[in-house]
């Protein structure tokens, strides 16, 4: 093998970035190991008090379930899935429903038997959903009575929290799953993620159970073990959540969640609930460090923030190290397509490289490649990154056109983020290839200028979006929601800016908004904002 640089993983001769973690512990191909059975051997070498909650809803009365119930509610509802509603291995699932008690249950009980989970956002519209079911064809969906009017009329489906689910969860049918019926091997579909994929328009991403092991296995070091009680910000329908509650259900940890989050509720549950930890966006942490509501709770408690979705600005993250030195911000960096995390910070010295979401997770390679040039590039360059390991994808199902342009004939994933690699192995994001704008010569990175921009006290939220300019080309224009109470104007959101960038990166047009639109997963929706950019008077510059 050629030499690898043990600084920062990368070879020279092959042009690929290695993981500096160690290599993870797989389970062979040849063996039958569901995402499911891997998490109860998990559990079997270092059982949790059968009476510790796996799963609280702060919503409702703090109702929970135990472990104990969680084991006989899983092994119940896979023997009823099977002998009650026919399902087997292969089967799709569809399930909409907002949070609840009854969804992770499920998932596990899908899982164990082979049947491929297929959540859905809740707030997907019929039009939406119907594009779903003809891209996956479930052969059974899983739902509650608001959201039943949604799904098309010829659909079969169960209503969740329902009598016949309830009796699904609590009446013994048939035989009880066992390690060997139904065979479910590593590389069998767990899941089929919906995503917009690299390249726009709605796809299903094919994960394997191998997949989800990966993330799982991940944990083993001892070091990114999930917290012992973690607040959900996340949705379990994406895979940011999915992953999390897949990992925090192995460990023998606990999850809280809220029905409908909102920022006091979450402040009232992480004090109710002692919570250690919770994944946060960028725009959480500025609500956390700029809140005076937040001084109200006590949050003690937490020692761990996991921050993506975008990278954090160095200023940001001292002021909040500053407001609060007992919690660590580990921050990270996924795709729907890579299972989740590809990479992130362990420990406080990672996450005190500013700007970075991070070093290669484990077994996983990389590729830095030139757009025009389709070559490999070293430490320091810029190009769109590709990724191969364990946790890849296989695909989009049934869109073997979208395949072939994201995942290359060796395997390698393009993201579509262009990014690089510093000189010790730690992995910068400058923004996604397609979001460039295009100022006369020059590229601008948004996510460079929003990071600058939610720096300012006065500033709650930002984003940033290509304006159409005759002369230039593009523009950068910003769309801001002022902090309550703040009354910063776009002249001097325009001055902060230029005072920190390059003249061509300059923010040229402002607007002002209440809040900004993003997708479940926290990522901005640009196009919603460009298409309300030439509706409304905006300052100039």
């Amino acid at each position: 093998m050629a030499p690898v640089d043990p600084k920062n993983g990368f070879c020279a001769a092959t042009g690929v970035f290695h993981s500096l973690r160690p290599p993870l512990e797989l389970p062979p191909l040849t063996k039958p190991h569901s995402v499911t059975s891997h998490i109860f051997s998990a559990l079997s070498s270092n059982p949790p008090p059968p009476s510790k909650p796996a799963i609280i809803n702060a919503s409702k009365d703090n109702a929970s379930i135990s472990y104990g119930e969680l084991f006989s509610f899983v092994g119940r509802l896979a023997g009823n899935l099977r002998s009650r509603l026919g399902l087997s291995k292969g089967d799709v699932a569809f399930i909409l429903s907002p949070p609840s008690l009854d969804v992770p249950v499920l998932y596990l009980a899908l899982l164990s038997i082979g049947v491929i989970v297929t959540p859905s956002n809740p707030a997907s519209t019929p039009e939406e959903i119907a594009r779903q079911f003809e891209l996956v064809r479930p052969a059974i969906a899983f739902t509650t009575a608001e959201e039943a009017r949604k799904l098309p009329r010829t659909a079969a489906y169960v209503l969740l929290g329902s009598t016949q689910f309830r009796s699904f969860l609590e009446t013994s049918v048939g035989r009880e799953p066992t390690s060997s019926d139904p065979e479910i091997y590593p590389s069998d579909t767990a899941a089929s993620l919906f995503t917009s994929g690299t390249t726009g328009g709605v796809k299903a991403a094919v994960l394997s159970h191998l997949n989800f092991i990966a993330i799982l296995a991940s944990d083993n070091d001892g070091e990114v073990a999930p917290s012992h009680v973690s607040f959900f910000t996340v949705p379990i329908f994406h895979v940011f959540g999915l992953t999390m509650l897949l990992r925090v259900i192995a460990a023998g940890d606990t999850m809280v969640f809220l029905e409908r989050l909102d920022f006091v509720s979450m402040l009232r549950a992480i004090e109710k609930h002692r919570v250690t930890g919770m994944p946060v966006s960028p725009p959480l942490i500025v609500a956390m460090l700029k809140s005076e509501v937040a001084e109200r709770f006590d949050l003690s408690s937490l020692v761990k923030v996991g921050c993506g979705g975008a990278p954090l600005g160095k200023e940001v993250a001292e002021r909040f190290a500053k407001r609060y030195p007992h919690v660590q911000i580990i921050q990270g960096y996924g795709l729907t397509e890579s299972t989740g995390p590809a990479a992130a910070t362990l420990g406080p010295e990672e996450s005190l490289v500013y700007g970075s979401t991070g070093r290669l997770g484990f077994s996983l390679e990389a590729r830095i490649v030139d757009p025009g040039s389709g070559q490999s590039l070293p430490p320091g360059q810029r190009g769109e990154l590709w990724l191969r390991g364990p946790s890849i994808m296989s695909g989009y199902l049934g869109d073997g056109e979208a395949t072939a342009s994201t995942i290359t004939s060796e395997g390698w994933l393009k993201t579509g983020d262009l990014c690089y690699f510093d000189e010790n192995g730690f992995l910068f994001i400058v923004g996604r290839l397609k979001e460039l704008i295009k100022y006369k010569a020059y590229q601008v990175p948004p996510a460079e200028l929003e990071r600058i921009l939610l720096s300012h006290p006065q500033i709650a939220d930002a984003a940033v979006i290509p304006y159409p300019d005759e002369e230039a080309g593009e523009i950068p224009m910003a769309y801001i929601v002022r902090k309550p109470s703040d009354n910063i104007s776009a002249e001097e959101v325009m001055d902060f800016v230029a005072k920190k960038v390059s003249p061509y990166k300059k923010i040229r047009r402002v607007a002002f908004i209440k809040s900004i639109p993003k997708s479940a997963a926290g990522k901005i929706l640009r196009r919603e904002l460009i298409d309300l950019a030439c509706s409304a008077p905006i300052s100039k510059l």
